[in-house]
């Protein structure tokens, strides 16, 4: 099975707001769009597994130390 081509996860972010804010330009047709959309999508999959396995990563690492308590983290609003 060959290797899945993966890109650095800001890259992605990065290409990901880039494709937003030409479906938010409204200047797309229907078929653009949905290109857009569906490479979006794509985009979005591979942060999420990036994400995934970075999450993963941390909690082998904390497994391995002793010590170091795991503790669910509640993210702070943003002001807009």
């Amino acid at each position: 099975m060959a290797a899945k081509k993966s890109f650095p996860f800001e890259e992605s972010i990065t290409k990901l707001e880039a494709l937003v804010e030409r479906m938010e330009g409204g200047n797309l047709s229907l078929e653009e769009s949905l290109k857009t959309f569906e490479e979006g999508i794509k985009l979005t999959r591979e942060c999420q597994q990036a994400l995934k396995t970075a999450e993963q990563k941390v909690k082998l690492l904390i497994e391995k130390s002793n010590g170091v308590e795991e503790e669910l983290f509640t993210p702070v609003p943003e002001d807009d």
